[in-house]
């Protein structure tokens, strides 16, 4: 197996195509939406800070096969949204989404001091959340015509 690396991007680095065609691929798509139709339903693309999982490619450099995004002090100072988080169908199950959540909650409470973290989860996300250790904080919701969860952590909590 490749070795995966976790870098924090922003747009127009190198790699941020490869993680909007991801984003597109795995999550938009389904939804209805192309990545030009959510990033107007979504403004905050410039504020968020990107991290993508990437591998060497055979044949071209490095590839993307991972992504999330982190919102910092949204909604309020001391806490963090967690976004568009997407493994490539192909690499699902080799816990490249745990390194991207570990890279996101290692900025969040240890680089940034953040309190908590969450994240609208679809349904389908929540047994992944709670592998680690994130908690359900909501009912369940509507987002993008996609049932939804909300997942919270705060820091410094034992996780089950």
């Amino acid at each position: 197996m490749r070795m995966v690396e976790i870098e924090r991007i922003q747009p127009g680095h190198a790699y941020y195509e490869g993680e909007c065609r991801l984003r597109e691929e795995v999550l938009l798509a389904g939804a209805g939406y192309t990545f030009e139709s959510f990033v107007k339903y979504y403004p905050h693309e410039d504020q968020a800070e990107h991290f993508v999982a990437v591998i060497d490619h055979p044949t071209s450099g490095k590839a993307v096969i991972g992504c999330a995004l982190l919102r910092p002090n949204d909604p309020e100072e001391g806490v963090g949204k967690v976004t568009q988080v997407a493994v490539h169908p192909q690499r699902q199950g080799e816990g490249i989404g745990l390194k991207l959540m570990t890279a996101i909650e290692a900025r969040a409470f240890g680089e940034l001091g953040h309190r908590e973290l969450y994240c609208h989860a679809q349904n389908t996300a929540v047994e992944f959340y709670k592998k680690l250790g994130w908690g359900v904080a909501s009912e369940e919701f509507m987002e993008a015509g996609i049932p939804h969860h909300k997942m919270a952590i705060r820091s410094g909590e034992p996780r089950e």
